[in-house]
């Protein structure tokens, strides 16, 4: 698994058609339309995600390593 930046992960979620629907800090949230769950993508600069929240997330999101930057 590619470690990856906030931001790098919100871009591929968002080409996954999850939506931005508000930002709490530096904390994105996104949702999407027939999906009960929420993303919470930290936004710190340039930080790069630790692996368990990543993997957490991708797995929530349906991504695979392949879809990320």
């Amino acid at each position: 698994m590619k470690p990856v930046s906030g931001y790098a992960f919100a871009r591929a979620v968002e080409r996954r058609g999850w939506t931005l629907l508000r930002v709490n800090g530096s904390h994105h949230i996104y949702g999407k339309p027939g999906e009960s769950a929420r993303l919470s993508i930290p936004c710190h600069g340039g930080r790069l995600l630790k692996a368990g929240l990543q993997r957490h997330l991708m797995k929530i999101a349906g991504l695979t390593d392949a879809e990320l930057d």
